[in-house]
């Protein structure tokens, strides 16, 4: 039997290193907490493993057995603890509320006071093997969903391998792992794979929302908000040439809430110049209202905002201000194609405090895949409003089609097929949290 140790910075990739190198037959029989991260514990017997079926996985169910019994454990006798020492605390406190009111002359006079030290001592470190417990239980959690992941996949692979080639399309799309297993649930039905195909991908264009009328047809204050290098500004142009091209430069203002960035300012006015369009600023200790108050004549009044990190106090106050009932103002979140989701969500869940009337998904021509951005645009079920791919200005600002969005996403699929482990954690992940419980059908 081969026994060896394993460290990463937390238990995903710690389960990485396992299978990448003892093989999805290993057993874990060891974890805990190290600075940095986490030490896994494996063991691989060649003998067991060779003889051990292939479909279904014995070793690796017993595994999962004996894993979510160590939680149970875990969880009772954290909470045992809990209460053991709540009820010792009650008789402590009441034991001496009763030997002060109601002396015994028949008790012995104590000799010396018990000293204060060790009970006061005694809750930091319950408090700590509280802690190192929750650790632990998280551990085996964290386990458990990988071993899921790996144990349904491998699963799915065996009982249903045309879902299975599905799975793995959506991810070479880029989708997230939840809208891919609710797609595929409207087509479990279909056998013929190329009817299930486009049918999954028709069900996918109905779940994109699209404005029914085009925001500058609208009218009124639209302001573009987003992280900095999300290429509002630039949005922001095609969309005041656009409107110019076809209405003229009479009904139109651009007003600069961007104090911030270096020669923000100076580049809408020399916008503005170009396009014959009037130009505000939002000065210091300028309320947006009292700067949107002189322009409330014009028919559509563009804002471009301050790229700020989520920390600054700043945003906070530039939020407030769009989301003044008052201004009524519609906030587009403008994100760029070419970022990583976890980028993606943190703009969204940074920016919808002003509330968001929709998505502008720029940099097309730049990006590699467009799932990530479309599952989030579905997932919070934000409309998308208009869509860039160049820098030329306003010829780059298209109008979303859904059909046309869902074939520019397939075309730019990942040629490579997605890795087992790759397949494997993205089912772990529909485990996670409240909405994705092991309850959760998947597959």
């Amino acid at each position: 039997m081969q026994v060896k140790r394993f460290f990463a910075a937390d238990m995903r990739q710690a389960m990485k290193l396992v299978r990448e190198e003892l093989g999805a037959d290993a057993a874990i029989i060891g974890n805990r907490r190290i600075a940095g991260g986490v030490e896994l514990t494996a063991a691989l017997d060649y003998k067991l493993s060779a003889l051990a079926p292939r479909e279904p996985n014995a070793e690796l169910e017993d595994e999962l057995r004996k894993t979510q019994s160590k939680i149970v454990s875990a969880q009772a006798e954290l909470s045992t603890r809990s209460d053991k020492d709540s009820e010792n605390n009650r008789q402590l406190f009441g034991g001496k509320l009763t030997t002060r009111t109601e002396p015994l002359l028949s008790e012995p006079v104590p000799q010396a006071a018990p000293s204060p030290a060790p009970a006061a001592a005694r809750p930091m470190v319950d408090d700590r093997a509280m802690q190192s417990m929750r650790f632990e239980i998280n551990g085996l959690r964290e386990l458990l969903e990988v071993q899921l992941g790996s144990l349904a996949w491998s699963q799915l692979q065996g009982r249903r391998p045309q879902e299975a080639n599905l799975w793995r399309r959506l991810q070479r799309v880029g989708l997230s792992g939840s809208l891919a297993n609710d797609l595929l649930a409207k087509v479990r039905d279909i056998d013929e794979p190329r009817q299930a195909w486009r049918m999954l991908l028709a069900h996918l264009a109905r779940m994109i929302n699209v404005p029914e009328v085009e925001p500058l047809e609208d009218g009124g204050v639209i302001a573009v908000v987003g992280p900095a290098g999300m290429g509002k500004t630039t949005t922001l142009a095609k969309l005041a040439a656009r409107y110019v091209l076809k209405y003229g430069s009479q009904s139109i203002a651009l007003v600069s809430m961007d104090s911030f960035r270096i020669g923000a300012q100076e580049q809408l006015k020399t916008l503005g110049r170009i396009l014959n369009v009037t130009v505000a600023h939002v000065d210091a200790g300028q309320s947006l209202a009292q700067a949107l108050e002189p322009l409330m004549r014009k028919r559509v009044v563009l804002i471009d905002t301050a790229g700020l990190q989520a920390s600054d106090p700043a945003l906070r106050l530039q939020l407030e201000s769009l989301a003044n009932r008052g201004i009524k103002s519609k906030n587009y979140l403008v994100l760029a194609t070419t970022s990583q989701k976890q980028v993606l969500s943190a703009a969204y869940h940074s920016y919808r405090r002003c509330g968001l009337a929709g998505v502008i998904l720029s940099k097309l021509d730049e990006s590699a895949s467009l799932g990530d951005a479309l599952s989030l645009a579905i997932e919070y079920k934000l409309p998308v409003a208009y869509l860039t791919d160049g820098p030329r200005i306003p010829d780059d600002l298209h109008l979303p089609r859904r059909h046309q969005l869902v074939s520019r996403a397939v075309n730019m699929q990942l040629q490579d097929e997605p890795s087992e482990e790759a397949m494997a954690d993205m089912f772990a992940q529909l485990y996670q949290g409240p909405k994705h419980s092991p309850s959760r059908q998947v597959g």
